[in-house]
């Protein structure tokens, strides 16, 4: 039977091409299905429909979920595919019959990297009907943020629109996923339709091995004792940079160059002695439906330091407070955010003397402890059985207090040299040094977002890699926030580091940050692109990655000769190619 494929002198467009790859792959499928025998047992087990997981992610919790769904459906019997949403083309995508989406959503509202590309395609007005596809999107976000889940609801709203059929209600999980993203995982699993026809029974949660890397978790943490804390920043910066290195024992725990360590807080017990003196509670009260005492919830059960949305709205009904009301009743978010700003619990409660909760009304209103993630700055082959961060202790002043990160400061000032503090690795596959060792690669991490190119340096040099690497780094003042320059400059001797370029913003009269060191040096940069280099970016979501973007659009289409929309063009094959990777936050 003649297999339907198109012409290479077809006179379509590019667009056109996608969309008729699509359709003609499927009817290549429907073909073979109807070409194969109907009957006998080897017939049953080809009738079911190959299952795509696919996951979207920042820093690898989505496709951590995507592989939990896939171990649950291979005990099912299925056959999964793992995948990530922009390592499969819209042609591909469109001749799937059963699809597990997870997705997380970055910043406000947005699409995380590994999905820009796909939502993109998903979004052409040639993307073909979808109506042999059945789907299930799972959302993890952050209720802490404005557009919350709000990739995973744009992806399960576009499938529905293109016809695809829902087999499994979307959920939308807060930062607390685990429980609720297992129970999905479940139902949706139980959805599909085996060979027969019939729902196969639900499977119990997988378990890692005890003793297996994979055991310890955000949920079953590893102690890792600290080792070293030094202070990279000098005294008279207005930065307060620490070096923070943990023992990782016989844990069994391993890390790439590239992946971040999750760290579990204990909140400033001075806060909590406050919070209590406030609302006067005793510590030792216990609160219905929990297993510790107040003052242990509050140690290291609930943030006490950012204001939960419940908080913020049962102290505004009691505060009497002209502006917080005022913000809130006109949906005003820059202003409440302003209004928020640099406020802890203890600042909102303090708004009104009369305001006063009970242990499980003020229990009940705070949101889970999380751990924080920092990207790893040191590499396990140049630093085996140990693990190296680099953390901005996060100080404040306000409402008449001193105010502290929560993670932070517990890392630089109260965990201490000797000290425990409850870790787990978390993997990020999609940001690692080029697999290929001659590759040139560029890095721009200003501040803090130097650590994970520390580890690529690190990882480089122990492996003998010939590959050129250029660093592009800054921060406020030279004397006193040059972080790990002995290092570098005894990295650009060996010759590991074939560039550095510094944008300290405060050295002179008008700023410079690294955006501007990269338009400057625009034609050798874009000369790396050009020999395959791949560009990282790592630090701040808010400006600086957007800068740094838009500059990185700029350089191609100033120094290739392009439009803007051919520069665009040029930028999405970056990504395509994973020579565009960002660990943002």
């Amino acid at each position: 039977m003649p297999v339907p494929h198109i012409p290479d002198d077809a006179p379509f467009t590019g667009e056109q091409r996608v969309w008729l790859a699509g359709f003609l792959a499927g009817l290549n499928s429907r073909l073979l299905e109807a070409a194969s025998p109907t009957t006998g047992s080897a017939t049953v087990e080809a009738a079911r429909a190959p299952l795509h997981i696919l996951y979207g992610t920042q820093t690898g919790n989505a496709e951590a979920v995507a592989n939990d769904a896939a171990a649950k459906a291979r005990a099912l019997g299925f056959e999964p595919q793992v995948l990530g949403l922009d390592d499969v083309d819209i042609a591909r995508f469109a001749v799937m019959e059963q699809v597990v989406i997870v997705v997380s959503t970055y910043g406000e509202g947005e699409m995380p990297d590994n999905a820009h590309l796909f939502w993109k395609a998903l979004n052409a007005p040639t993307v073909p009907r979808l109506e042999a596809m059945s789907f299930a999107v799972l959302a993890l976000g952050d209720t802490g943020y404005d557009g919350f889940c709000q990739a995973g609801k744009l992806i399960d709203t576009r499938l529905e629109q293109l016809g695809a059929h829902r087999i499994a209600p979307r959920v939308d999980c807060d930062v607390d996923y685990e429980a609720p993203a297992a129970a999905w995982i479940d139902g949706a699993l139980a959805a599909l339709p085996d060979a027969s026809g019939a729902a196969p029974a639900p499977v119990a949660a997988v378990q890692p091995a005890p003793g297996a890397t994979g055991a310890w978790s955000r949920r079953n943490p590893y102690p890792a004792v600290v080792t070293e804390i030094r202070r990279l920043s000098s005294a008279a910066s207005s930065k307060d940079i620490r070096h923070v290195e943990f023992a990782l024992g016989d844990s069994g725990l391993t890390y790439e160059a590239g992946d971040a360590l999750g760290v579990i807080p204990v909140n400033d017990p001075g806060l909590v002695t406050a919070l209590l003196a406030r609302l006067q509670l005793r510590p030792d009260v216990p609160v219905a439906g929990h297993e510790r005492p107040l003052g242990e919830l509050l140690a290291a059960t609930f943030e006490i330091r950012t204001p939960s949305r419940d908080l913020v709205m049962a102290i505004e009904a009691r505060a009497n407070d002209d502006a917080l009301t005022h913000v809130i009743r006109h949906g005003d978010k820059e202003a409440l955010d302003a209004f928020l700003w640099g406020k802890d619990v203890l600042d909102l409660l303090d708004l009104n003397p009369a305001i006063a909760f009970d242990a499980e009304a003020f229990v009940g209103m705070l949101r889970p402890l999380q751990h924080r993630a920092y990207s790893i700055s040191s590499s396990p082959l140049a630093h085996p059985g140990h693990v190296h961060l680099t953390v901005a202790a996060v100080r404040w002043r306000a409402e008449h207090r001193d105010h502290g990160g929560v993670c932070s400061t517990f890392l630089a000032d109260r965990v201490g040299l000797g000290g425990a503090a409850n870790v787990f690795v978390s993997a990020n596959k999609s940001f690692r040094p080029p697999a290929d060792p001659a590759a040139p690669m560029v890095m721009i991490g200003p501040g803090t977002g130097i650590a994970p190119f520390r580890a690529f340096l690190q990882q480089r040099q122990a492996t003998g890699a010939s590959g050129r690497n250029w660093l592009f780094f800054g921060d406020q003042r030279r004397e006193h926030d040059f972080s790990y320059e002995d290092e570098l400059a005894e990295m650009s001797r060996g010759g590991v580091l074939t560039r550095l370029d510094l944008a300290f913003s405060r050295d002179q009269a008008e700023k410079i940050y690294v955006q501007d060191r990269m338009r400057e040096n625009g034609r050798d940069l874009f000369a790396w692109l050009e020999d395959g280099a791949s560009v990282y970016v790592c630090g701040d979501a808010s400006r600086m990655a957007k800068d740094v973007d838009a500059a990185l659009h700029e350089i191609v289409g100033r120094h290739g000769g392009l439009s803007p929309e051919a520069a665009a063009d040029y930028v999405d094959d970056l990504r395509k190619a994973k020579r565009y990777l960002r660990d943002v936050y």
